[in-house]
Protein backbone atom coordinates (compact mmCIF):
# COMPACT_ATOMS: atom_id res chain seq x y z
CA UNK A 1 0.00 0.00 0.00
CA UNK A 2 1.56 3.47 -1.24
CA UNK A 3 1.97 5.96 2.04
CA UNK A 4 1.46 9.34 1.51
CA UNK A 5 4.87 11.71 1.39
CA UNK A 6 2.79 14.97 1.57
CA UNK A 7 3.88 16.92 4.84
CA UNK A 8 1.28 19.83 6.65
CA UNK A 9 2.70 22.25 4.14
CA UNK A 10 1.13 20.47 1.26
CA UNK A 11 4.77 19.38 -0.05
CA UNK A 12 5.58 15.62 -1.43
CA UNK A 13 9.04 15.04 -0.70
CA UNK A 14 10.82 12.06 -2.73
CA UNK A 15 11.74 9.21 -0.73
CA UNK A 16 15.49 9.41 1.10
CA UNK A 17 17.99 7.68 0.11
CA UNK A 18 20.16 5.44 2.62
CA UNK A 19 22.74 8.21 3.88
CA UNK A 20 20.15 11.31 4.12
CA UNK A 21 21.55 13.26 7.11
CA UNK A 22 18.54 14.10 9.20
CA UNK A 23 18.42 17.42 11.79
CA UNK A 24 15.54 17.93 14.28
CA UNK A 25 14.33 20.80 15.65
CA UNK A 26 11.29 19.15 17.26
CA UNK A 27 12.00 17.06 20.60
CA UNK A 28 9.27 14.99 20.04
CA UNK A 29 10.03 13.99 16.49
CA UNK A 30 13.53 13.04 17.70
CA UNK A 31 11.86 10.67 19.87
CA UNK A 32 9.81 9.17 17.04
CA UNK A 33 13.31 9.21 14.49
CA UNK A 34 14.70 6.77 16.94
CA UNK A 35 11.46 4.92 17.62
CA UNK A 36 11.27 4.24 13.67
CA UNK A 37 15.21 3.21 13.90
CA UNK A 38 16.53 6.45 12.46
CA UNK A 39 18.92 7.36 14.86
CA UNK A 40 22.19 7.00 12.90
CA UNK A 41 20.88 9.41 9.96
CA UNK A 42 20.03 11.80 12.87
CA UNK A 43 23.02 14.25 12.62
CA UNK A 44 21.41 17.07 14.19
CA UNK A 45 18.58 18.08 17.05
CA UNK A 46 17.98 20.85 19.69
CA UNK A 47 18.99 21.44 23.52
CA UNK A 48 15.29 20.45 24.26
CA UNK A 49 15.37 16.97 22.29
CA UNK A 50 16.43 14.37 25.47
CA UNK A 51 14.02 11.73 24.54
CA UNK A 52 15.66 8.90 24.39
CA UNK A 53 17.81 10.13 27.10
CA UNK A 54 20.99 7.90 26.36
CA UNK A 55 20.70 8.13 22.49
CA UNK A 56 20.55 11.90 21.63
CA UNK A 57 23.80 12.30 23.82
CA UNK A 58 25.46 11.42 20.85
CA UNK A 59 23.99 14.28 18.59
CA UNK A 60 24.95 17.79 18.12
CA UNK A 61 23.33 20.07 19.73
CA UNK A 62 22.05 23.53 16.80
CA UNK A 63 20.73 25.57 19.42
CA UNK A 64 16.98 25.77 20.69
CA UNK A 65 13.19 25.00 19.16
CA UNK A 66 12.55 29.00 18.65
CA UNK A 67 16.94 29.73 18.67
CA UNK A 68 18.23 28.05 16.38
CA UNK A 69 21.76 28.42 15.26
CA UNK A 70 21.67 28.23 11.43
CA UNK A 71 25.51 28.14 10.88
CA UNK A 72 25.32 25.24 12.41
CA UNK A 73 22.97 23.49 11.18
CA UNK A 74 24.74 24.28 7.68
CA UNK A 75 27.44 23.01 9.24
CA UNK A 76 26.25 19.58 9.21
CA UNK A 77 25.05 19.35 5.67
CA UNK A 78 21.69 18.29 6.35
CA UNK A 79 19.58 16.44 3.37
CA UNK A 80 16.49 16.96 5.68
CA UNK A 81 15.37 19.14 8.42
CA UNK A 82 12.03 18.25 10.16
CA UNK A 83 10.20 21.33 11.64
CA UNK A 84 6.76 21.72 13.40
CA UNK A 85 4.64 24.29 12.67
CA UNK A 86 3.71 25.47 16.71
CA UNK A 87 7.15 24.82 17.81
CA UNK A 88 9.71 26.67 15.06
CA UNK A 89 8.94 30.28 13.74
CA UNK A 90 8.15 31.07 10.57
CA UNK A 91 11.34 33.24 9.62
CA UNK A 92 13.82 30.52 10.49
CA UNK A 93 11.88 27.88 8.52
CA UNK A 94 11.72 30.13 6.07
CA UNK A 95 16.03 30.49 5.71
CA UNK A 96 16.71 26.93 6.77
CA UNK A 97 14.61 26.62 3.35
CA UNK A 98 17.55 28.47 1.40
CA UNK A 99 20.45 25.79 1.85
CA UNK A 100 18.60 22.59 3.46
CA UNK A 101 16.87 20.60 0.27
CA UNK A 102 14.12 18.72 1.78
CA UNK A 103 12.37 21.13 5.09
CA UNK A 104 9.33 18.56 6.01
CA UNK A 105 6.71 20.56 8.17
CA UNK A 106 4.87 18.63 11.15
CA UNK A 107 2.06 20.07 12.54
CA UNK A 108 -0.51 17.32 14.31
CA UNK A 109 -3.10 18.82 16.48
CA UNK A 110 -5.03 15.31 17.64
CA UNK A 111 -3.84 12.75 18.72
CA UNK A 112 -5.16 11.00 15.65
CA UNK A 113 -3.02 13.29 13.14
CA UNK A 114 -0.08 10.84 14.67
CA UNK A 115 -1.42 7.83 12.28
CA UNK A 116 -0.37 10.54 9.42
CA UNK A 117 2.68 11.45 11.07
CA UNK A 118 4.31 7.89 11.41
CA UNK A 119 3.13 7.37 7.60
CA UNK A 120 4.69 10.82 6.53
CA UNK A 121 8.20 9.63 8.10
CA UNK A 122 8.00 6.14 7.50
CA UNK A 123 7.36 7.08 3.75
CA UNK A 124 10.07 9.30 3.77
CA UNK A 125 13.06 7.18 5.09
CA UNK A 126 11.49 3.72 4.22
CA UNK A 127 10.58 3.04 7.57
CA UNK A 128 6.70 1.61 6.60
CA UNK A 129 7.07 -1.72 8.97
CA UNK A 130 8.25 0.45 11.89
CA UNK A 131 5.49 2.85 11.47
CA UNK A 132 2.77 0.82 10.69
CA UNK A 133 3.68 -1.13 13.79
CA UNK A 134 3.67 2.51 15.56
CA UNK A 135 0.08 3.17 14.49
CA UNK A 136 -1.48 -0.61 15.41
CA UNK A 137 -0.25 0.43 19.19
CA UNK A 138 -1.95 4.28 18.84
CA UNK A 139 -5.37 2.99 17.43
CA UNK A 140 -5.72 0.35 20.02
CA UNK A 141 -4.95 2.83 22.93
CA UNK A 142 -7.52 4.92 21.09
CA UNK A 143 -10.34 2.60 20.37
CA UNK A 144 -9.66 1.25 24.23
CA UNK A 145 -10.40 4.75 25.21
CA UNK A 146 -13.57 5.61 23.19
CA UNK A 147 -14.88 2.28 24.03
CA UNK A 148 -15.31 3.40 27.54
CA UNK A 149 -17.63 6.25 29.40
CA UNK A 150 -15.96 9.34 30.65
CA UNK A 151 -17.90 11.88 32.59
CA UNK A 152 -17.15 15.51 31.43
CA UNK A 153 -15.37 17.92 33.52
CA UNK A 154 -13.97 21.28 32.59
CA UNK A 155 -10.37 21.30 33.27
CA UNK A 156 -8.20 24.09 33.92
CA UNK A 157 -4.31 22.88 32.15
CA UNK A 158 -1.79 25.22 33.23
CA UNK A 159 1.78 25.68 31.09
CA UNK A 160 2.91 28.52 32.82
CA UNK A 161 2.89 31.56 35.54
CA UNK A 162 3.45 35.08 36.06
CA UNK A 163 1.78 35.44 34.12
CA UNK A 164 -0.42 32.29 34.14
CA UNK A 165 -1.34 30.34 30.86
CA UNK A 166 -3.01 27.89 29.64
CA UNK A 167 -4.14 26.10 26.17
CA UNK A 168 -7.05 27.02 23.70
CA UNK A 169 -8.96 24.71 22.71
CA UNK A 170 -7.91 24.13 19.13
CA UNK A 171 -4.38 23.08 20.66
CA UNK A 172 -3.41 18.68 20.37
CA UNK A 173 -3.52 19.02 24.54
CA UNK A 174 -6.78 20.63 24.43
CA UNK A 175 -7.80 17.47 22.28
CA UNK A 176 -5.98 14.85 23.98
CA UNK A 177 -7.78 15.77 27.05
CA UNK A 178 -11.24 15.71 25.60
CA UNK A 179 -10.38 11.90 24.42
CA UNK A 180 -12.07 11.37 28.31
CA UNK A 181 -14.61 14.47 28.44
CA UNK A 182 -12.17 17.07 29.79
CA UNK A 183 -13.11 19.98 28.29
CA UNK A 184 -10.25 22.35 28.76
CA UNK A 185 -11.07 26.24 30.09
CA UNK A 186 -11.69 28.80 28.74
CA UNK A 187 -13.95 27.48 25.68
CA UNK A 188 -11.56 29.84 23.06
CA UNK A 189 -9.62 28.80 20.15
CA UNK A 190 -6.10 30.78 18.75
CA UNK A 191 -6.31 29.77 15.41
CA UNK A 192 -3.68 28.35 12.69
CA UNK A 193 -0.04 28.96 14.77
CA UNK A 194 -2.28 32.05 16.33
CA UNK A 195 -0.82 33.27 19.79
CA UNK A 196 -3.62 33.15 21.44
CA UNK A 197 -3.26 29.32 20.99
CA UNK A 198 -1.96 30.06 24.83
CA UNK A 199 -3.90 32.37 26.16
CA UNK A 200 -3.70 34.10 29.49
CA UNK A 201 -5.85 33.61 32.58
CA UNK A 202 -6.72 35.15 36.03
CA UNK A 203 -8.88 33.35 38.80
CA UNK A 204 -11.60 36.65 38.90
CA UNK A 205 -12.89 35.79 35.13
CA UNK A 206 -16.18 34.75 34.49
CA UNK A 207 -16.50 31.41 34.10
CA UNK A 208 -14.20 30.13 36.21
CA UNK A 209 -15.85 28.71 39.07
CA UNK A 210 -17.06 26.40 36.65
CA UNK A 211 -13.42 24.65 36.43
CA UNK A 212 -13.43 21.08 38.49
CA UNK A 213 -10.03 20.06 38.23
CA UNK A 214 -7.15 21.96 37.98
CA UNK A 215 -3.46 20.08 35.91
CA UNK A 216 -0.47 21.79 36.59
CA UNK A 217 2.08 20.30 33.72
CA UNK A 218 5.62 19.87 34.48
CA UNK A 219 6.71 21.29 31.24
CA UNK A 220 7.31 24.27 29.58
CA UNK A 221 6.82 25.48 33.34
CA UNK A 222 8.35 23.32 36.04
CA UNK A 223 5.08 23.33 38.45
CA UNK A 224 5.68 21.20 41.63
CA UNK A 225 4.13 20.03 45.04
CA UNK A 226 4.94 23.32 46.35
CA UNK A 227 2.89 25.13 44.04
CA UNK A 228 -0.15 22.85 44.47
CA UNK A 229 -0.32 23.48 48.35
CA UNK A 230 -0.05 27.46 47.37
CA UNK A 231 -2.60 26.61 44.98
CA UNK A 232 -4.42 24.97 47.50
CA UNK A 233 -4.42 27.88 50.00
CA UNK A 234 -6.19 30.24 47.77
CA UNK A 235 -9.96 30.34 48.54
CA UNK A 236 -10.88 31.06 44.86
CA UNK A 237 -9.69 27.67 44.25
CA UNK A 238 -11.36 25.85 46.97
CA UNK A 239 -12.91 22.86 46.06
CA UNK A 240 -11.04 22.03 42.50
CA UNK A 241 -9.08 19.28 42.23
CA UNK A 242 -5.57 20.06 41.91
CA UNK A 243 -2.93 17.94 40.74
CA UNK A 244 0.04 17.43 39.07
CA UNK A 245 0.49 16.24 35.52
CA UNK A 246 3.38 15.12 32.77
CA UNK A 247 3.55 17.23 30.38
CA UNK A 248 5.86 15.12 27.77
CA UNK A 249 3.23 12.57 28.38
CA UNK A 250 0.32 14.85 27.37
CA UNK A 251 1.67 17.34 24.90
CA UNK A 252 4.23 15.04 22.82
CA UNK A 253 2.92 13.56 19.81
CA UNK A 254 5.15 11.19 17.56
CA UNK A 255 5.84 7.82 19.10
CA UNK A 256 5.18 9.05 22.89
CA UNK A 257 1.74 9.69 21.77
CA UNK A 258 1.32 5.99 22.37
CA UNK A 259 2.51 5.79 25.93
CA UNK A 260 0.57 9.17 26.69
CA UNK A 261 -2.99 7.91 26.05
CA UNK A 262 -2.07 5.18 28.89
CA UNK A 263 -0.91 7.35 31.24
CA UNK A 264 -4.43 9.74 30.30
CA UNK A 265 -6.67 6.58 30.67
CA UNK A 266 -4.96 5.78 34.26
CA UNK A 267 -5.12 9.93 34.91
CA UNK A 268 -9.18 10.10 34.35
CA UNK A 269 -9.30 6.47 35.73
CA UNK A 270 -8.34 7.56 38.91
CA UNK A 271 -10.51 10.57 38.79
CA UNK A 272 -13.81 9.27 37.93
Amino acid sequence: MSMSRVDAAGVEHPQAGEHARIVSLVPSITELLFALGLGDRIVGRTGFCVHPREAVRAVPKVGGTKAVKLDAVRALAPTHVIVNVDENEKPTIDALSQFVPNVIVTHPLTPLDNLALYELIGAIFKCETQAQTLAHALSSRLDAIASESWPEQQVLYVIWRDPWMTVARDTYISAMLSLVNWRTWPAVTGGFAGADRYPTFDFDMPGFATVGRFLLASEPYRFTAKHCVELAADGRLAGKAIQLVDGEMLSWYGSRAIEGLDYLRLLATEAR
